[in-house]
């Protein structure tokens, strides 16, 4: 084995650097019968931290 392969990651630090970096997830879920469909769902999410170098996209609207 290599050193890359024995590398352990800890959940806090992947999550740090998702949050960091931020991170967008998309989907779509459709609920069909006899290929009728009859509820579509579609996510647009974003997650990411907000501090001083990231400022809030709502501060203006609260």
């Amino acid at each position: 084995m290599t050193v890359v392969e024995r590398r352990e990651v800890a959940l806090v630090d992947l999550l740090d650097r998702l949050l960091a970096g931020g991170v967008v997830i998309t989907g779509d879920i459709t609920l069909r019968i006899a290929d009728v469909d009859l509820v579509r769902i579609d996510l647009n999410a974003l997650i990411s931290s907000v501090n001083e170098q990231v400022p809030s996209p709502w501060e203006g609207l609260l």
